[in-house]
């Protein structure tokens, strides 16, 4: 029987330098543009890794996009699922293009929500001398989600704009998205935006390929609880927002 693990990567495999322990082996694991290490990986993900490598295929199941995943330092061979589900790609690096039409029509309809968050979000901080400012996050053609992060990772700053400007707007206008916070991440997504949604598409496509599978599942955050759901087992790192919400564990 084919193994499947469905795997977020940052935080999970790899994070900042700023997350890591003094004491950990480090090595890098995914690069900035410039070329430049900015997430590492220490020697028990790397273990971890090479365990679940030998028996498991893994498919990568990331907030990342086409660009910032093409700077990951780790081999994948099958399907990708990327910008938290909004492409899927196949095991010959090209999109899945059922998928990358069907997500397209979707975005297109939630386009009008996440452009008006992002136009109230950049009124109130220019009125409050804020610097922060909200992006519409694009790849492939498709606007996926408007992110917000602080340019001096002032967590207390990204949590009073998101009281004043986004529980609002989610209670009056927000029906159909939902907010995705997680250490300097700030993202409303679309309701029709989920890993989970992803994750069932791919899990057809490897049973029409392999038959019956064994699906795995693997994440740090909260908004990944529900593609966990999907898999026959969920793993979740000790020092993670999914654990700390799951089992009152602590991030440290």
């Amino acid at each position: 029987m084919k193994k499947i693990l469905f795997i977020d990567l940052d935080d999970t495999l790899f994070q900042t330098r700023a997350k890591c322990a003094d004491t950990d082996d480090l090595a890098p694991a995914a690069f900035l543009r410039d070329g430049s290490a900015n997430s590492f990986s220490n020697a028990r993900q790397r273990a971890w890794l090479e365990l679940v490598g030998r028996e498991t295929t893994l498919i990568p199941t990331t907030a990342r996009d086409l660009d910032s995943f093409a700077r990951v330092n780790i081999p994948f061979s099958s399907y990708v699922i990327l910008n938290f589900g909004g492409l899927v790609q196949k095991p010959d690096g090209t999109l899945d293009e059922y998928w990358h039409e069907l997500m397209a029509a979707d975005m297109a309809k939630a386009r009008t929500g996440l452009e008006d968050v992002i136009r109230l979000i950049d009124e109130y901080c220019i009125r409050e001398g804020l610097p922060n400012r909200g992006r519409l996050m694009n790849d492939a053609g498709i606007g996926f989600f408007s992110l917000l992060k602080d340019p001096e990772k002032n967590l207390a700053r990204l949590g009073e704009i998101e009281q004043a400007v986004l529980i609002p707007w989610l209670a009056h206008d927000g029906d159909e998205y939902v907010l995705h916070s997680n250490g300097n991440n700030l993202a409303l997504l679309p309701k029709t935006l989920d890993k989970s949604r992803a994750v069932a598409y791919v899990i057809e496509l490897l049973r029409a390929e392999h038959g019956e599978i064994m699906t795995l599942g693997m994440g740090d955050s909260c908004s990944d609880a529900q593609f966990l759901a999907l898999c026959d087992y969920a793993i979740i790192p000790r020092a993670s927002q999914l654990a700390a919400a799951a089992f009152g564990a602590s991030r440290t």
